[in-house]
């Protein structure tokens, strides 16, 4: 299947006719760390980064005005493939039921963006968020460090998200520390998507800063007990990728009855919980 089949209005109708039955979650994903979510006729979208930014590999299935099927907007942290200043204004004003969800730090980055007060949530970390039938906790994330403000709290997060009878962990942008594995076990994620770039001193000199490396990625799946487990953020930037088949590999050799899947560009398909 060519790109134009998974793209634009292709794209958006598929995610809005495929049928999802209870105890599944369709999951499409569109590049980096962006994911449109679906499960319970509510959609969607965690760091949709739609930016045609030249230093791309590869261009952005959508146009921002064309999500005019978002019912929530999750973003990890500001920075620019996360937090897309390009594409959020464009889905608050195309989906202005939408609420998004942005660490604290980012709030008034978005009111300067002129997306309305009332559509921005900051969520408190392991506090639930519950809207009808979707639950968000928002969980800390170490990017590469665990920064913490008292006045403006984490301002890099995950998500975990209970929908349709699924858990899903979303890890954003996020390195290994004490206490995630903890946390997460306490959720009993089924889906995890995790990012698997690395981080080195190549790139930490250059200020691009890291993410779990793919074993880090595996070793976490298989000890918080996931039933399935999604690479993301690479194949965006090519200074800032890693071969997803280096995952696929590690995960073979030391968790082989773990379910992994490698997703094709802005492919969709339906999970359906054991």
């Amino acid at each position: 299947m060519d790109d134009e089949n998974r793209t634009g209005e292709a794209l958006l109708a598929d995610v809005q006719r495929r049928r999802i039955p209870e105890d599944a979650l369709g999951i499409w994903w569109i590049g980096q760390s962006s994911f449109i979510l679906r499960g319970g006729g509510i959609t969607i979208y965690v760091d949709p980064y739609l930016n045609p930014s030249p230093k791309r590999i590869v261009p952005p299935p959508l146009r921002p005005e064309q999500v005019t099927n978002a019912d929530f907007v999750l973003c990890t942290h500001d920075h620019g493939d996360h937090i897309d200043p390009t594409a959020l204004p464009g889905i608050a004003t195309a989906s202005p039921h939408a609420k998004i969800l942005v660490p604290g730090v980012a709030r008034d980055k978005l009111v300067g963006l002129g997306i309305p007060a009332q559509q921005i949530v900051v969520p408190q970390v392991d506090d639930p968020v519950i809207v009808g039938s979707l639950t968000v906790t928002a969980i800390p994330a170490a990017h590469e460090e665990l920064d913490y403000s008292p006045e403006r709290g984490y301002p890099y997060l995950g998500y975990v998200l209970k929908l349709n009878g699924v858990t899903l962990y979303h890890a954003g942008d996020c390195t290994m520390y004490e206490g995630l594995i903890e946390r997460l076990k306490v959720h009993r994620p089924d889906v995890v998507l995790l990012p698997i770039n690395g981080h080195d001193w190549k790139r930490t000199h250059k200020g691009i800063i890291g993410n779990m490396t793919y074993r880090e990625a595996a070793d976490l799946a298989a000890e918080v007990g996931a039933d399935l487990t999604i690479p993301m953020h690479y194949g965006m930037f090519a200074h800032n990728t890693e071969p997803p088949g280096h995952f696929v590999n590690y995960m073979l050799d030391c968790y082989p009855t773990q379910k992994i899947k490698v997703m094709a560009r802005y492919e969709g398909f339906v999970y359906l919980k054991p």
